[in-house]
């Protein structure tokens, strides 16, 4: 069975419909190539050590190996911020694996790195 030809007079907005979905998968498809290459940091363990302390290990991905800074903090069972410090990671690999310790004003029960920004 053959496929029905569109309306007379309507050709024109196929063709538009057409390129401007296509230009949208290539904007997509650029925003998701682009968003692989960003700075990114991944917590992989946290414990509490003392009700005053937690320590928080992470991976930090960078695509230049530029020094960044991270900013780790400790959250509460009712993820209150109850403890921060900020890591200055070094230039060099792309990928480096850090642990710090956080100070906290009671006791919390997760460790997380909220923001990591490129240095001058």
């Amino acid at each position: 069975m053959p496929l029905p030809r569109p309306a007379p007079g309507t050709t024109r907005w196929w063709v538009v419909g057409t390129i401007g979905i296509s230009l949208a998968l290539v904007v997509i498809v650029w925003f998701a190539v682009e968003s692989s290459k960003a700075l990114r940091a991944d917590v992989t363990a946290y414990r509490d050590v003392t009700d005053t302390q937690i320590t928080v290990a992470y991976d930090v991905h960078r695509p230049d190996g530029a020094a960044v800074r991270c900013t780790v903090e400790a959250q509460d069972t009712r993820h209150g911020r109850v403890g921060t410090v900020t890591d200055d990671v070094p230039a060099g690999a792309t990928s480096v694996h850090r642990v710090v310790t956080v100070r906290t004003s009671a006791r919390a029960v997760v460790g997380l790195v909220s923001s990591c920004v490129r240095l001058p």
